[in-house]
């Protein structure tokens, strides 16, 4: 996929070729049947839709794809050489957001009232309306979102990889038909593997490679010529079954073509074929070619091609086919998406697709013996965490722990049963050792190995880190997996008194758990036994769906305050300070003051405990420019988190032009010197929401260096569709990439019918190829250098900049 889920695809209107009608009467009588029957359609349902409410029991739904590219076109991207066309992006994210719809129907959510699946009709259909009606209002959808995307992107890579963009048998091409029906269950039996394994990466990516090749199976054969209006009742799960009657090799199938279109060059009305494509392998006399202007086989005769990948004549022959071709590939993935969820069980396709609102919850723990109160607060912690969510949208999915000390560090125990991982968490105590270091992050490459993406991690420990060279490593981990990282340690990192030590210990100790927590959008805090507890109790309340406003200068100097942004957005506003502080004060927008004195204020409440503050304001929280000063004897930690309904995802790629289909291959980080594309996912518009809601319009891309905060540059947006997919993408100039470190990436912008600023943040790592490397496939680097992709932080608002110290968290 070249760029985030477009999760708005199923929008509730005819083909071209049907006469058009109000959106509000779509399942009315005042258009024509389309193509499929639907009596197929209702026949897709299970018997257990909801029929309470008035209106066809089928998901109408499936009626209709959105504006459409080629084999179909790998991503949104190609649309600029094909627009008005169907690509394989399309068609899978439609086909998920069918049958997650279609599960979400069948499966009413605990304690809230059932979908009714006309409330749906007449609206263009989008994954943060489905969980909002589902899971209740400003349910986020970003794992869900980014588990699709994660499926598109290695559905569109099979068009851009050497080990298969070229490959007959992965494109149904070249009559090899038989040969791809295998290698396509083959996909699919690997995804079940996969995700019955609980490896839902590795499940993903099989399952794009598995659509992608289906999809094709419509656009280059001969099944939309040969008049079906149905998807191939025998691809799926081949059981010895003719696929049809097959041309063989002494079969003519096409006849010669000059013109770009070539509506009527098959020569056969009965035998089921393909086209072929490039010189391997070579075209027989009297075949059809793909056809389109990157297929050498289409200059042999007979010329032209067969192929429906999008609406333009230069790239497919039979262009005017590519709606019938797309509207049978996206029921023929909805078919594969129910047979996996069959297979699955719900629960099982569910995880394959993230279909929930809350994140793992992972522990790792420090057992050696002057641990006591630190695994105390871990256990009371998790007991909070699992009360207070038991039931709940934002129940953890699995439960993660992993204890170390000195030299052992593990096992793992993973579980989603709450109960069960309170009796094992029960079981730890705290014995032996006491010396210092620990093993800690080998304990915590184990919980990010086993922790599912979008997580969090908390991590208990009253020592530094023996195995302190796995820090770039462990960095790289978190932001692969994208799970944020807080350390909870009960040293003060200047005390020279405590636990006894094998050797000297520098005084910089910590320094690999503060790299690990700012690569991965969590933080260190230092605290004392006797307020672990309580100060364990408040970060693990920064699980919802908190933002963290970063400061301006965002390391705080003596005697000069910080500002940080407060948009109408926010909600829910707190400061938190800890460090040698001897006070602080708060300032509003309006002037109003606040000190570090405990209990109520002007601005809210404050709590203290040790050196450790929390300052809860008062909601809504007045919008503008807020300070912070604070006096402390060493370097005071101050992080400002807020919740919001808006987050994004973004990601990288580069235009591929020289394969079988243009389009964008996503990268995980961009490389500098190759021609790299920004593509920026905003959730949490919708399409319905409150009124009195004035969602941003976001204009450009800002980058800043970090932990400098310096900005690098700034680059204009563009949307891509309705406002409401919050689609945006930039092109970033090779001379922006030239320099390697991690940088901030801010989206600047202002509210839609008010004039108010607003702007975005979240942090990236830039990690650069040589020259040489920028001649390589995209995404591959020199060796010995590491590639790193930076997790987004939630949506913020009129923030001034993402800082070095308070980084936006994942």
């Amino acid at each position: 996929m070249g760029g985030g889920a477009r999760l708005e695809r199923i929008h509730l209107r005819r083909w071209p070729e049907e006469v058009p009608c109000r959106r509000a009467r779509l399942a009315r009588s005042c258009c024509r049947e389309p193509a499929v029957p639907w009596t197929h359609v209702s026949a897709m349902l299970p018997v257990g839709v909801p029929l309470a409410c008035p209106g066809p029991s089928v998901l109408v739904l499936l009626q209709l794809l959105l504006s459409p590219t080629s084999a179909f076109f790998p991503n949104i991207w190609s649309l600029l050489a094909a627009p008005g066309s169907v690509t394989h992006q399309d068609l899978t994210e439609e086909a998920a957001l069918n049958v997650t719809l279609q599960l979400f129907l069948e499966q009413p959510p605990p304690g809230r009232p059932p979908l009714c699946l006309q409330d749906f009709l007449g609206h263009t259909l989008l994954a943060d309306d489905l969980f909002a009606a589902y899971f209740g209002p400003g349910a986020p959808s970003r794992r869900f979102r980014a588990a699709l995307g994660e499926v598109s992107r290695a559905n569109a890579a099979q068009d851009f990889l050497a080990t298969s963009k070229n490959d007959p048998d992965l494109h149904f091409d070249a009559e090899r038909l038989d040969q791809a029906r295998e290698r396509l269950a083959g996909a699919l039996r690997e995804t079940l593997v996969a995700a019955g394994a609980q490896d839902h990466t590795l499940a993903r990516q099989r399952l794009g490679a598995a659509l992608h090749a289906l999809q094709d199976f419509y656009s280059h054969s001969n099944w939309v010529e040969l008049g079906k209006q149905q998807p191939h009742p025998h691809l799926l799960w081949p059981r010895r079954r003719e696929l049809w009657t097959l041309a063989q090799v002494d079969d003519p199938t096409c006849s010669d073509c000059e013109e770009p279109s070539c509506p009527g060059n098959l020569l056969s009305s009965s035998l089921l074929t393909s086209g072929y494509f490039g010189t391997h392998p070579p075209k027989p006399p009297g075949k059809c070619s793909h056809g389109g202007r990157f297929d050498l086989s289409s200059a042999q005769p007979p010329r032209g091609g067969i192929n429906k990948d999008s609406m333009a004549p230069g790239f497919s022959p039979h262009h005017a086919l590519h709606p019938q071709a797309a509207q049978l590939a996206l029921l023929a993935s909805i078919q594969a998406l129910n047979l996996l969820r069959g297979r699955l069980g719900d629960k099982g396709f569910s995880r394959l697709l993230d279909l929930t609102t809350a994140s793992s919850l992972s522990f790792v723990l420090d057992t050696t013996g002057s641990m006591g109160e630190e695994i105390n607060a871990a256990k009371i912690q998790a007991r909070r965490i699992m009360e207070q969510r038991r039931g709940g949208p934002m129940e953890p999915a699995s439960y993660v722990l992993v204890p170390f000390h000195d030299p052992g560090f593990g096992p793992v125990f993973t579980t989603s049963d709450p109960h069960t991982f309170w009796q094992r968490l029960n079981e730890i105590q705290a014995l032996g050792g006491g010396d210092e270091p620990e093993m800690c992050l080998s304990a915590l490459e184990l919980a990010l190995l086993h922790t599912p993406p979008l997580s969090d991690i908390f991590v208990f420990t009253d020592a530094s880190p023996k195995d302190a060279f796995l820090t770039n490593r462990i960095e790289s981990l978190a932001q692969e997996r994208r799970c944020r990282v807080t350390f909870l340690v009960t040293e003060d990192p200047s005390r020279v008194q405590g636990r006894t030590r094998r050797e000297v210990l520098s005084p910089l100790r910590f320094e690999p758990y503060e790299a690990v927590a700012l690569a991965s959008g969590g933080e260190v805090i230092f605290t004392k036994d006797q307020h672990i507890q309580d100060v364990a109790a408040i970060v693990g309340d920064s699980m919802s769906a908190l933002v963290t406003l970063p400061l301006d200068p965002p390391t705080l100097v003596p005697g000069r305050p910080s500002v940080f942004s407060v948009d109408g957005l926010l909600r829910k506003l707190t400061v938190r300070v800890h460090g040698k502080v001897c006070g602080f004060r708060i300032r509003s927008p309006a002037g109003v003051s606040q000190d570090h004195e405990e209990g109520m204020g002007a601005l809210g409440h404050t709590r203290r405990f040790g050196q450790f503050w929390l300052v809860t304001m008062a909601d809504p929280p007045e919008t503008g420019i807020w300070e912070i000063q604070v006096t402390a004897e060493d370097t005071p930690r101050v992080r400002v988190q807020a919740q919001t309904s808006l987050d994004f995802l973004f990601h990288f790629g580069v235009p591929m032009e020289d394969g079988p289909h243009p389009g964008l291959y996503s990268l995980a980080q961009p490389v500098a010197g190759l021609p790299t594309q920004l593509l920026v996912e905003v959730i949490g518009l919708g399409s319905r929401g409150s009124p009195e809601e004035d969602p941003p319009h976001f204009s450009h891309a800002v980058l800043r260096r970090l932990p400098e905060g310096t900005k690098l540059g700034q680059v204009p947006l563009a949307p891509k569709g309705p406002a409401e997919r919050g689609l945006l993408s930039a092109s970033l100039p090779p001379a922006l990439l030239s320099a390697p470190g991690a940088f901030a990436l801010e989206l600047v912008g202002q509210g839609r019918r008010r004039p108010e600023p607003a702007q975005g943040c979240a942090p990236a790592l830039l990690r650069s190829s040589s020259p040489s490397g920028a001649q390589r496939p995209p995404g591959f680097l020199d060796p010995g250098q590491q590639g790193r992709a930076q997790p987004p932080c939630r949506q913020l608002l009129r923030l001034p900049r993402c800082g070095a110290q308070d980084v936006c968290a994942p």
